[in-house]
Order: structure tokens, then C-alpha cells, then sequence
């Protein structure tokens, strides 16, 4: 299955614009604090829109409609989570955002930098590049199962498939960011999220259009099959969808993923503001669960289309790639174009942030300290460097994830390789908060014992079924690293 020509036509000039995109800012780049942080002059607007662009990724966009998809056990009860997120967003915007915002930094990590010195601030940072290394790897794995239908290759005379699919999206991705910095990385995350919230609506759309019965016949079926159940009040503590795990783990995973990962944090520093970077974050809370419900209304589609006959393909496929199927088998010439340059969109919203952030993190946290004397263009030309080699590790990551070839949503194992690691995080941003904070030794020990017990409730999943759901792993990381920090603290005091 391939695109016709007009389809492989819009996602080609998608793929040119946003390349010539970055060009655009090229010549602005003067210093990191405008390479990084928006030389500090992004409206909240921006802010908020860069916010959600940045955690919509492919995997929302693709797999989030395959949760609600499911034939089995498919509905809305994800949505719980997104509760958890509005509630962990209101912690984040009044107990650790004055912190990021009370100075001239261009890193999350550098607060702990002053609460607790270079080593925690080191290793905090290291943490966070392998996290995000991984998880956004994974991420554009899922873009390249849809790429995988989208015969680019004709226009270059190669052979086409999964890598190099990987290869382009990570290669267009780099360029812009390598070139354009931290404005390019906002503006086209702007224009990205109109794409694809467009497109995820048009697809809306086009299910109803489908189905005989239109609305009617959605809400009838999807009732019917039990699509439509949004609270799951039994606690179970290796499910992931249920209202505990939703509220107080989506609460606890939110305030790590939007309070302790230079990712977001990168985005408050561009604020002109404290007030501005608080009222964008505290909204793309609930811009995010309108979004969420958008895809997995999308998924519920898919399922009555399935169920109707109207989507044989559909059958037995994994449920990542329903909505792939769908877009390149069903939807008219022009259209199908559209929502892949959708899928484009989201993916490269997530990507440029992640290598802008990564590359932030390095120079920043490991190179400035040490190399204080560094001229700022020789810092502007090391962080492109430098955005070029995450992309390359990225990449990697896609490839290794496509041998496997494991059949867990992709979105479970982006959302459990955040949870591991950024609960620790969390852990640290919270014993700094405090008057009196541990000193730096308690404070890595508590964190080695997060990690071990984290990694003690993770790894049974490997071989058999889980003792313990994914959105529990940052309340987990986080407690273990407070409770062990303070505990050693309070018995190695004089």
C-alpha cells in the first residue's frame, strides 16, 4: 500500500517547509539565550501551544486512538490519566515553577545545581538525556510504522520501508532545529499543532462519513461495545486505568514530566513572566484532555467501522497501526496527504524539542561549569553540534525498536520509560524545594534507592504479568527518593 502522487506531494513540501523553516531563524541565532530560550520574549500563547505540541506526539496521534481501538478492552478509561495531568500541572505552576523563574537559567537543572551542587545537577541531567533519548526514539519508531505506506522513495529512486523512514523524519528534524534553535522549535511547533489537531478532526469526520448510520450509528455501537466507559472506580495496582492510578499517579507522573524534565521547564524559561508561564502551563492541562478525547473518539471509529465490515483491513492488526491503516486505505486522495503530514507533524513537534532541550542539557550542565571561558558562538556551534548527535542516538533507539518488534502499545512503553526515571527526578526538585535540604550525598542516595525500587517493581513485567502499573512507577521513584533522602539525613545528623 502506498500514497497516489498528490498525497506524496503535500507530505514532501511538509518535509521542504519545515527544512526551510529553520533557515528562516538561522541568521538569529547570535547566543544561547536566544539558541535555548527564546531570548525570553515568547507570549503565553506560544508557550502554551509549544507546551502541548511538545508532549502530542506521534504516539498520541497514533497510538492513543489504538487504546480505545482495542476489541478487547478498548475505551475511554485513558482519559483518567489526563485528570491526574490537569491536577499535576496546578502543583507544578505554584510549587516549582518561582524557581525556574527567579533567575537567568537556561537549564531545570541548575536549581539543584544551588540547592545541592554540581554533582546532583550532573547526574540529574544524565538521567534526563537517557530518558528522553529513548522515549522520543520510541516515538519516532511509531511515526516510521506509518512512513512505512508513504512511498517516499520514488522521488529519490530508493527502496522504501521502516528505516528509512526513520532516516528522514530524523534527518528533517535535525536540520531545522540544528539550524533554527529555540524559535524555530516554538514557531513551528505552532504551526505543527494546527496541523494535526486539523487533521485529527478531519479524520473525525471522515469515520461518520463512513458509517451508514452517521452519529447515530457511532453512539449506538460504541455503547453497544462498552467503548463509551470513562471511570474505572475498582483499585488495582497493576492497572493502569483505573481513577487512582489516573489521578493520583497521571498527578505525581505530570508534576515529574512538567516540573523535572528540561523538556517542559526549557519552555516556562522562554515566558516573559512568571504569571505568563503559569497560565500557559496550567491550561495546557486541559487543552491536553480535550485532545486525548479527540484521538480515542477516533479509536472508538475505527472499532465500529471494523465491526461493520467497512474496515476489513483493520482486523487482526496491532492497534498502533489501525489508525496508519486507515488513513492510507480509506481516506480520499488529498486528505490522506493531510493526516500524514499530521502524523509528521506531531512526531516533529516532540522531536525538535527533545534535541533543542538535549543538546541545552549538555552544554549548560556539563560544559559551561567546566568550561566557563567558552566563547557564546563557540557554545551556539557546539549545541547544533550537539543537536545533530542526539538526533543520531534517536535514531538509533528507532532501529533497535523496530528489530524487536514487541507487541505492547507504544505508547505504554514511552509512558513507562517516563515514569521510571522522571519520578526520581521529581524526588530531587522536592527535596529542593524545602527550607533546610538534605545535603547531596543523602539526596543520591535516595535517589539510587528510587531507582532500585522502581526497577524491583518493573522487572517481573519482563517475564510475566506486571505487580505493579506503569503510572505508579513516578509516585514510587519520587516517595522512595524523599523518604530515604530525609531518613539519612535525620540519622548521619549531628
Amino acid at each position: 500500500m502506498t500514497l497516489a502522487p498528490p498525497d506524496l506531494a503535500v507530505v514532501a513540501a511538509y518535509l521542504v517547509g519545515m527544512t526551510l523553516f529553520g533557515v528562516w531563524f538561522t541568521t538569529a541565532q547570535k547566543d544561547l539565550r536566544t539558541y535555548f530560550v527564546g531570548d525570553r520574549d515568547v507570549g503565553w500563547v506560544l508557550v502554551l501551544v509549544s507546551i502541548v505540541a511538545t508532549e502530542t506526539s506521534a504516539v498520541t496521534f497514533l497510538s492513543v486512538p489504538g487504546l480505545a481501538f482495542k476489541p478487547d478492552g478498548g475505551d475511554l478509561t485513558f482519559l483518567q490519566l489526563a485528570f491526574g495531568y490537569v491536577v499535576g500541572r496546578v502543583l507544578v505552576a505554584w510549587l516549582l515553577l518561582p524557581q525556574y523563574m527567579s533567575g537567568d537559567l537556561f537549564s531545570a537543572y541548575e536549581v539543584l545545581k544551588q540547592r545541592f551542587g554540581p554533582g546532583v545537577q550532573r547526574v540529574a541531567s544524565g538521567l534526563f538525556l537517557v530518558t528522553r533519548t529513548v522515549a522520543d526514539g520510541l516515538r519516532l519508531y511509531l511515526t516510521a510504522l506509518l512512513l512505512q505506506y508513504v512511498d517516499l522513495g520514488r522521488f529519490i529512486g530508493v527502496e522504501w520501508g521502516v528505516g528509512p523512514a526513520i532516516v528522514t523524519v530524523g534527518v528533517v528534524t535535525v536540520v531545522y532545529t540544528y539550524l533554527g534553535g529555540m524559535k524555530a522549535v516554538i514557531w513551528t511547533d505552532l504551526i505543527q499543532f494546527v496541523v494535526k489537531v486539523a487533521g485529527a478532526a478531519l479524520a473525525g469526520v471522515f469515520v461518520l462519513k463512513l458509517l451508514p448510520g452517521g452519529w447515530d450509528e457511532f453512539v449506538s455501537a460504541g455503547a453497544a461495545a462498552g467503548k463509551f466507559k470513562l471511570i474505572e472506580p475498582a483499585f488495582d495496582r497493576t492497572v493502569a486505568f483505573n481513577i487512582w492510578a489516573g489521578v493520583i499517579g497521571g498527578a505525581v507522573f505530570s508534576m515529574a514530566s512538567h516540573g523535572a524534565d528540561q523538556l517542559m521547564v526549557q519552555r516556562y524559561l522562554c515566558a516573559r513572566s512568571l504569571g505568563q508561564a503559569r497560565l500557559a502551563l496550567v491550561l495546557s492541562g486541559f487543552t491536553v484532555l480535550v485532545q486525548f478525547l479527540l484521538f480515542l473518539l477516533v479509536g472508538v471509529g475505527l472499532f465500529v467501522l471494523m465491526r461493520a465490515d467497512l474496515f476489513p483491513e483493520a482486523v487482526g492488526r496491532r492497534p498502533d497501526e489501525v489508525f496508519g491503516l486507515f488513513i492510507v486505505t480509506r481516506l480520499p486522495t488529498g486528505v490522506a496527504g493531510v493526516l500524514v503530514a499530521a502524523v509528521l507533524a506531531a512526531a516533529m513537534s516532540t522531536l525538535s524539542s527533545s534535541l533543542n532541550s538535549s543538546a541545552n542539557a549538555v552544554v549548560t550542565d556539563f560544559v559551561r561549569p567546566l568550561r566557563p571561558n567558552r566563547s557564546e558562538r563557540e557554545n551556539v556551534l557546539l549545541s547544533r553540534l550537539l543537536t545533530a548527535v542526539w538526533g543520531v542516538a534517536q535514531m538509533a533507539v528507532a532501529f533497535a525498536a523496530y528489530r524487536l518488534n514487541e507487541d505492547k502499545s507504544v505508547v505504554e512503553r514511552v509512558l513507562a520509560v517516563a515514569g521510571f526515571t522522571t519520578g526520581l527526578l521529581l524526588g530531587l526538585f522536592l527535596l529542593g524545594s524545602l527550607k533546610k535540604p538534605p545535603r547531596s550525598g543523602a539526596a543520591l542516595v535516595g535517589m539510587l534507592c528510587g531507582f532500585a525500587a522502581v526497577l524491583a517493581a518493573w522487572l517481573p513485567s519482563v517475564w510475566g504479568p506486571p505487580v505493579l502499573a506503569w503510572p505508579w512507577f513516578a509516585p514510587l521513584g519520587a516517595g522512595t527518593t524523599v523518604l530515604v533522602a530525609l531518613g539519612l539525613e535525620w540519622v548521619t545528623a549531628e
